[in-house]
Order: C-alpha cells, then structure tokens, then sequence
C-alpha cells in the first residue's frame, strides 16, 4: 500500500513511516502541515493518506476537504491524539473514511487499514459505538423515509454487523458462522440493492436511513 503521512511532529512521522515499512507498506511521502498534504495528494498518488487534524497553518480537516474535491475516491483515515467527540464527527463528515488514535495498537491499526483498501471504514468498536449514537439522535430528530424490504433479512444483518464496526470478510466470516465467499456475495448484493460503491458508503446509508436496528449493533 503507498501511504502519505501528513502530521507536523517528524519524530512521529518517522515512528510510524518505520513501522509501516516493517509491515511492507511503502510511504511514499510525508507532509508536515495541511497545505503539504493537499499538494503531495495531487503529486505522489498515495492509495490512502494518514491525516493529522492539528497541524500548523491549514488544518487536517481543511486537507481533507480539499483532497477529496480533486481525488474523490482517495481514502483518507485521521490519525490523532484528539479525544474529542467533535474532531470524530468532523473528520468523517468532511469525507475522512476512519478516525484512529495515536494510542491503537499496531496490529489494531493494520488490521483496520487493510479493510480500508476495500472501501471498510476504519472505526474502533469504541467510535462506532459513538457514530451509531449521534446518528440515532439525528435519526429520531429527521427520520429518512426507506424502503424496509430492499435488503433480505441475512443481509440486513451483515449490514448490522457492518455497523457494529465488524467489517473485513474474514471478521464478518467469523461472526456469521459462513464462508468468505459468501460474506463477499451479501456485501455486493447491498451494494447493488442501495446503488453504492463501497461498504464505508452502507454504514453511512444505513446509519442515516435506519435500515439496522441501532440497539442490537451495539451488542454485536
């Protein structure tokens, strides 16, 4: 995977261009502020971008707004220290595809950074938690109007389970008791059903719409 570091601490940077070299990931470029970021996007051709949210003069937000206007397709997953609720809110609605700690675990870390590739959103199951309750609020406040029979009931629950932030094939696998391959025909079959283009895109469409029950998610 070819990944663009953008955070303004280069002891930071360094961390963690070494430990994604040890993984076979090749970085192919670090930027110090927001403004590099936005540059370097439209330079290197990263596959994802690793995004700090407080850097100096453009923000991390700013970069992420920014880079997806010229490469909409380009997953970009914060990386922060921040702890605050409305960093994560921002960071996703701005168009960011995950929203990770600095204190995660490594092998947390590249477990989730490998679904992102495959349009997996890279969510702990502690954010998701958070996402499903905000989303809730809204839903109460605005519901969507959906049509409740375009999914079967075993997609419905994949979808559920997707929410719940148990996204890869291989997690999904596990927590259904059935094989990959059958994991991979649900997941193409909502996204075909929904017309969207990435399982990132039906946790949002479902979080907003209300097709999962948001109570049994966050038991998953």
């Amino acid at each position: 995977m070819r990944v663009l570091i953008a955070d303004d601490h280069s002891l930071f940077r360094e961390s963690l261009r070494g430990l994604m070299e040890s993984r076979g990931h090749e970085v192919v470029a670090e930027a110090r502020n927001g403004d590099e970021a936005v540059d370097l996007a439209g330079r290197v051709e990263p596959e994802v971008v690793l995004m700090d949210l407080n850097m100096p003069g453009k923000s991390g937000m700013e970069a992420i707004r920014e880079i997806l206007e010229a490469r909409p397709k380009l997953p970009i997953v914060v990386l922060t220290g921040s702890m605050d609720d409305e960093d994560l809110f921002g960071a996703l609605r701005a168009g960011a595809q995950g929203f990770l700690r600095k204190d995660l675990e490594a092998d947390s870390f590249f477990e989730l950074l490998e679904g992102v590739a495959a349009g997996e959103p890279a969510l702990t199951p502690e954010l998701s938690r958070k996402v499903l309750r905000e989303f809730a609020s809204r839903k109460a406040a605005a519901p969507d109007q959906v049509d409740p029979d375009a999914l079967t009931e075993r997609e419905l629950e994949v979808l559920q389970s997707m929410v719940a932030g148990v996204t890869s094939n291989r997690s999904l696998a596990m927590h259904l008791g059935v094989s990959e391959n059958t994991v991979k025909f649900h997941v193409r079959n909502i996204l075909d059903k929904l017309h969207l283009h990435d399982r990132a895109q039906a946790v949002s469409h479902a979080l907003r719409s209300g097709m999962v029950d948001l109570d049994e998610s966050e038991g998953v």
